[in-house]
């Protein structure tokens, strides 16, 4: 008869002590940092890109280096349409563009091109808080987040010739950036002469005669040496040149949700800086361009209608073809209830 006897207690402490290295935890491994990639056509070491880089640090610093911003300005990356293509194939995984490059995901952003649509800064911030919601929710169906909007200042025509009316304006050869055909057939069903190219070719377009004009923000006109091609500034805004950061949704995920609120929250400082600090410089731009030969057109009063009128003629080609019309529409019912509040007095 075999006996069967306990363990004892001795057996059961070198058994424990043998299994030890094979119980405990492996080290923890060090998680390699999330690194996006943005492109963006803002130029080197402009105030665009500067704050971009600061808006990188401040990623870096309050993730503890667990998320990381690498910038590629000045479209060494292409142009907008190329971001956006890159995004989608995982090339890149953000990028800050204006609203034609919003426009290559969803038409929606379109509405920022209409010409004379808004009278100032407040009313466009006022709308861009109303629409914001269904903005980001549009561009979410298309797999991206929208993580702040950016502005780049007023747009105006800058051309080779005296130019004052929207007669003079149909006459000149004018930059079309390249990449959607139904703007450049708006133009033109308008009776203007657009020349469609990439951005990164304008000024080349200037030099040789390609184009004798282009509609751009005098920050950008001065940053970029345009004005000394384009010595003429029409006196009346066009639009605000808005523009937006955003990141594939994919990117988006892999940031753990802790960190996303403060990469966020640093994408919120980025945008108020440039909502105050722009418009500022665009002024003091116009000012420095006029020291180095640029000459502001007054616009007649008598050609601000026609201008308006010319505008609202845009306005009606673009509805249903280049915006849907609902996005047009809520856009007009915001920026008249603004208008309205104004006028009454409410703040």
């Amino acid at each position: 008869m075999t006996l069967h006897r306990k363990p004892s207690l001795a057996w059961i402490a070198i058994a424990a002590l043998a299994l030890a290295p094979a119980l405990a935890p492996s080290p923890a491994v060090p998680q390699a940092p999330t690194v996006i990639k943005l492109a963006t056509f803002v130029p080197d070491g402009s105030v665009w890109h500067r704050a971009m880089r600061e808006m990188g640090a401040e990623w870096a610093q309050s993730t503890g280096g667990r998320v990381q911003l690498k910038v590629y300005p000045g479209g060494v990356a292409g142009d907008e349409p190329d971001y956006v293509r890159k995004m989608r194939i995982g090339q890149i995984q953000a990028a800050a563009i204006t609203t034609a490059g919003l426009a290559q995901i969803d038409n929606a952003f379109q509405m920022f091109g209409v010409p004379m649509f808004f009278d100032s800064y407040p009313e466009l911030y006022a709308v861009l808080a109303k629409m914001t919601p269904i903005l980001k929710q549009r561009l979410d169906a298309k797999g991206f987040v929208l993580l702040n909007w950016g502005h780049g200042g007023w747009v105006y025509f800058f051309t080779k010739q005296d130019a004052r009316t929207v007669a003079d304006i149909k006459k000149v050869k004018m930059f079309a950036a390249a990449g959607d055909d139904r703007w450049v057939q708006i133009w033109k069903s308008n009776g203007y002469t657009p020349v469609a190219i990439a951005p990164s070719d304008m000024l080349t377009g200037l030099q040789t005669g390609m184009i004798d004009g282009a509609p751009t923000t005098p920050l950008l006109a001065l940053t970029l040496q345009w004005y000394r091609q384009t010595p003429h500034m029409v006196g009346i805004g066009m639009a605000p040149l808005v523009g937006g950061l955003v990141m594939t949704k994919q990117a988006w995920a892999k940031i753990p949700p802790a960190d996303q609120a403060k990469v966020l929250a640093a994408c919120q400082r980025l945008e108020k800086k440039l909502e105050t600090g722009v418009p500022k410089q665009d002024t003091t731009a116009v000012e420095e361009m006029k020291k180095r030969g640029l000459t502001v057109n007054t616009v007649p009063q008598a050609a601000v209608a026609e201008w308006r009128v010319a505008a609202e003629a845009f306005a009606k080609g673009m509805r249903g073809t280049l915006i849907p019309p609902d996005i047009l529409d809520m856009a007009t019912r915001e920026r008249d209830a603004f208008r309205r509040r104004k006028a009454g007095g409410a703040r």
